[in-house]
């Protein structure tokens, strides 16, 4: 009843909210062309609409530069790609990770102690709980966001906290991920999926969309699907539910939208991740990658309910209100047994059986104005806009050792231990967000020359609980930052333009884990457990170079960004501490490809190197070390040939590179480096009223064993083993 209630007072409050933005395949005059179909655009859901897709329709012409708006490439002074949706399916891509996998700058790895999706950007990881929805913040499910619930992946790289606002749980210091939603096109769509791989794993997928009134100004768009079965990891077993209506209406002058969806995400012996223990000397060699030391009885279950609603309404042709609201219900529980190495030469480790149940409450909305005047001979683009983020987190857990242990090469399995019964999840953390934002682009020289100014301010007030329920409140931070930008972008030619851009991330603090190992195997309480640091900035400067063409696009960026450090403390191995000292700096160079080098041949990828250092952290030991987990160089290259002599057939193939990374401060633990490729293939063919698509796909083609992810947590080396060889076929059938 609370949510119903809560969803009819939205309704009511957000009368005149701003659309989102169109179908995917509504950008385009035409993303599908056969004999007797011609696609074409749908009406836009917000003034400024969907980018366009670029040459080859795997990636979007521009993106959304948080309150500035949608931005073409080469008219902004900050590095953003944008995933079509196209692109998403023809990869088979499940989740945002599965989509990011294509990108050279990011790399995905794991959250620590569950199995959420977390992404370095630049180096610096972002949780999928950090992920925005049209804008908004920490909406849709904290570890897994499916593919049928969003349109596009976009990621703007770098700080952003003049652009998107702080980000409430503490990522974002290396970029920014915001998915779009889908929104009904001109056409009726009629869209089912089936889908399988050879290991066993089933997926079904419908797509509906339909618009009403005498100018087709109401939508609607339904997306179900649901997955089921084994994975490529040794009896592994994965089972997602879920449901998303998009509606939309689109007036003269007043566009609105509103999203409702649910997620069921369960798992069952899902393999965990390792965490190597202070005495281990050595890096465990890499297991069969289809090799699982879960034990049987674990699991983890995450359902989430969410809604969002948006409007826009235009004043003039100049002057534009939006405002947006949303929300989400998150369950969670689980019980789990990490392996915990000991021993890197001989893979032996602990177990413990871990308990954790969750809730999570999150409400955020932004209202907002922009307008676009002149004075003199320079135009502005000024925009005002306030924003709002209200969270509230709930735990519960358990754990208690396994005696007899394991090993990583021949694992000992158990029965479920005995375990204290777990109490309902109580109040562990608040977090409260309030900020206002205000922006100017300025356009000189016929719009050849731009400059972005901006600042922020932002309030942040975090309160954190003992959910033992013992001693209460045991930490708060109530203050406020002005986070400033500038970003300058000249067009040398119409093809190429020159960047540059200062701004900042302001995020939440680490916060302290409850427990951590003793360096005998076992676990012992932080002394600070669940104490969150206070926020912090970080500050960027970036310059860049971008090119395109009418075909082809390439970009040129170097940065650096530094952040304070946090690790643990266990100078007294009985009584540690989680304490912040010192800042990792990143500097970087990114080199990106994307678009048509030929009538027939797509090309995405690129080169990121990468020098990520620990400074100043008072142990002259780790000084100028390298930061956990970040790599010197990765590199991805994906190309797509379209056969020239069989219409409907492209076959693609992607290479994937990760260098060598550290698990420890002190550099010792180094993991290798890595390389996998993976191939695919599309069959689109007109069978009657019905449009035929055909999909394979094979990741890990050659059944590389390898360290995927190291770290994701502060001062900790866990390691994450890549997936292996996996086959998976699709056909997908639209209905006219």
């Amino acid at each position: 009843m609370r949510m119903k209630s809560t969803c009819v007072m939205m309704a009511l409050i957000m009368g005149g909210m701003q659309v989102s933005l169109a179908d995917e395949e509504t950008s385009n005059t035409s993303t599908l062309e056969l004999d007797t179909l011609s696609v074409t655009a749908s009406a836009d859901a917000s003034a400024e609409g969907l980018s366009p897709a670029f040459a080859g329709g795997q990636v979007a012409e521009g993106g959304r530069a948080g309150i500035l708006g949608t931005k073409d490439n080469l008219d902004t002074p900050f590095s953003i790609t944008s995933y079509t949706n196209e692109f998403i399916q023809d990869r088979q891509a499940q989740s945002v990770g599965d989509v990011l996998r294509n990108d050279p700058t990011v790399r995905v790895a794991r959250g620590f102690g569950n199995f959420q999706e977390s992404y370095f950007i630049r180096g610096f990881i972002l949780n999928s709980d950090d992920v925005a929805y049209n804008g908004l913040y920490s909406l849709l499910p904290r570890q897994y966001i499916a593919t049928e619930l969003f349109e596009r992946v976009e990621v703007l790289r770098g700080a952003s906290a003049f652009l998107t606002g702080a980000n409430p749980n503490g990522g974002g210091i290396g970029g920014a991920i915001n998915l779009l939603p889908k929104r009904a096109p001109n056409y009726d769509l009629n869209r089912i999926t089936l889908g399988a791989s050879i290991n066993d794993e089933r997926n079904g997928s419908a797509d509906i969309a339909r618009r009403f009134g005498e100018n087709d100004e109401f939508g609607i768009r339904v997306n179900a699907a649901h997955h089921n079965g084994g994975t490529s990891i040794d009896d592994e077993q994965a089972e997602l539910n879920l449901f998303n209506i998009g509606l939309d209406y689109q007036g003269d002058r007043l566009r609105l939208s509103a999203d409702m969806g649910y997620q069921n995400h369960q798992l069952e012996q899902t393999r965990t991740n390792l965490r190597l223990m202070n005495q281990v000397s050595s890096v465990p060699s890499t297991p069969n990658a289809s090799e699982n030391w879960a034990q049987p009885w674990s699991y983890s279950n995450e359902k989430d309910y969410f809604g969002t609603f948006r409007g826009e309404y235009d004043f003039t042709e100049n002057v534009t209100a939006w405002a947006a609201y949303g929300m989400r219900h998150g369950e969670e529980e689980n019980s789990l047994s990490n392996l915990n190495i000991t021993n890197g030469i001989t893979g032996n480790g602990t177990l413990s059986r871990f308990d954790n149940g969750r809730i999570d409450r999150i409400q955020t909305g932004e209202v907002g104005i922009k307008g676009k005047f002149k004075t003199g001979f320079i135009k502005h683009e000024l925009v005002a806009a306030y924003s709002y983020f209200v969270s509230e987190k709930k735990n519960a857990y358990r754990f208690v050792s396994i005696p007899g242990g394991s090993n990583l090469y021949n694992p000992t399995y158990y029965s479920r231990p005995e375990l204290a019964d777990l109490y309902s999840p109580r109040l562990g953390s608040r977090v409260r967000l309030n900020s206002f934002a205000l922006g100017d682009t300025l356009s000189f020289m016929d719009d050849r020359l731009m400059l972005t100014l901006g600042a922020r301010h932002q309030t942040l007030k975090t309160e954190d609980y003992d959910y033992n329920g013992q001693t209460g409140l045991i930490g708060k931070y109530d203050d406020s930052e002005i986070t400033p930008a500038i970003g300058a972008v000249y067009k040398l030619t119409d093809e190429f333009s020159i960047y540059t851009n200062y701004i900042e991330s302001l995020t939440k603090g680490d916060t302290a884990d409850s427990t951590t190992d003793n360096g005998s195997g076992g676990t012992v309480d932080v002394v600070n457990g669940g104490e969150s640091f206070a926020p912090y900035v970080s500050e960027q400067k970036e310059i860049g170079l971008k090119y395109e063409t009418s075909s082809i696009g390439a970009g040129l960026a170097y940065f650096t960004t530094s952040k304070p450090r946090s690790f643990m403390d266990k100078s007294n191995p009985d009584r540690p501490v989680f304490r912040q000292s010192g800042e990792d700096e990143h500097q970087g160079i990114e080199l990106t490809l994307y678009g048509k080098a030929t009538d027939d041949l797509k090309l995405l990828g690129g080169v990121t190197w990468l020098d990520a250092k620990q400074k100043d952290t008072g142990n002259s030991s780790i000084d100028g070390n390298r930061v956990i987990g970040v790599a010197k160089l990765q590199a991805t290259v994906g190309a797509e040939w379209d056969v020239p002599s069989v219409d409907g057939l492209a076959f693609d193939g992607r290479v994937n590179y990760t260098g060598s990374r550290y698990a420890d401060d002190a550099n010792t633990l180094k993991v290798d480096d890595w390389t996998t490729v993976d191939i695919g293939a599309k069959y689109l063919v007109q069978l009657a009223n019905q449009d035929l698509t055909l999909r394979a796909r094979v990741d890990n083609l050659f059944d590389r064993d390898y360290w995927a992810s190291v770290g994701g947590y502060p001062g900790n080396g866990y390691l994450v083993l890549g997936a292996p060889r996996t086959v998976s076929i699709s056909a997908t059938v639209d209905f006219y």
